[in-house]
């Protein structure tokens, strides 16, 4: 099997609750509760990021999380810088990195998506060379919160389905979970796509 390349983590971090608020009616999208960590550590059952006092803080889809957000698909997340530039020549600056919550933010010039990114990733540590590997790699879905807060309106039908469309395929980011039992994260370290 070959390791392709993809490029450097350039942030790690970790939601600490749900970025959907309000009522079912009258939800909307906040990427307040993201944090940015030095460093991910995962287990089959999500992330915890720790923090600069040596403390640690677990993510919203981690299984122990008090109020887990995990549906069996959606234990770690990773996306691209390349994804954001799209988006925010769609919909706007305030699209910034990360704000769509994945727990990986890979640096990358081209688009990806489930065909393209494969079955299996690893990340290999910038100081130890060990590889951390993911499998049960797909597409994250958008909602319809994420695609308000990326059009900064409320949506028709159909002006929502063109955004759903849009952000579908991977381009909100995708969800993997690790193979392995623990593996720690950072950025700096390297995402290769396993051929």
């Amino acid at each position: 099997m070959t390791m392709r390349e993809i490029g450097r983590i350039k942030q790690v971090q970790i939601q600490r609750a749900s970025l959907k608020f309000g009522e079912r009616t009258a939800r909307y999208y906040d990427p307040t509760p993201l944090l940015v960590v030095d460093t991910l550590t995962l287990s089959p059952d999500g992330a915890f990021g720790s923090i600069g006092d040596g403390g640690y803080v677990i993510d919203v889809h981690h299984v122990s999380h008090p109020g887990s957000r995990n549906r069996g698909d959606n234990w770690i997340s990773v996306g691209f810088t390349s994804h954001y530039r799209d988006m925010r020549a769609r919909f706007g600056d305030h699209l910034v990195d990360g704000c769509a919550g994945e727990n990986i933010l890979v640096e990358s010039d081209e688009p990806f998506t489930p065909s393209t990114l494969g079955k299996r990733l690893a990340i290999r540590n910038a100081s130890t060379g060990e590889n951390v590997l993911f499998v049960s790699i797909i597409a994250a879905p958008p909602c319809v919160e994420f695609s308000q807060f990326a059009a900064r309106q409320s949506l028709s039908p159909e002006q929502t389905k063109e955004t759903l469309q849009f952000l579908d395929n991977g381009m909100r980011g995708f969800y993997a979970r690790l193979d392995g039992e623990m593996g720690i994260v950072r950025a700096g370290d390297t995402l290769y796509v396993m051929e």
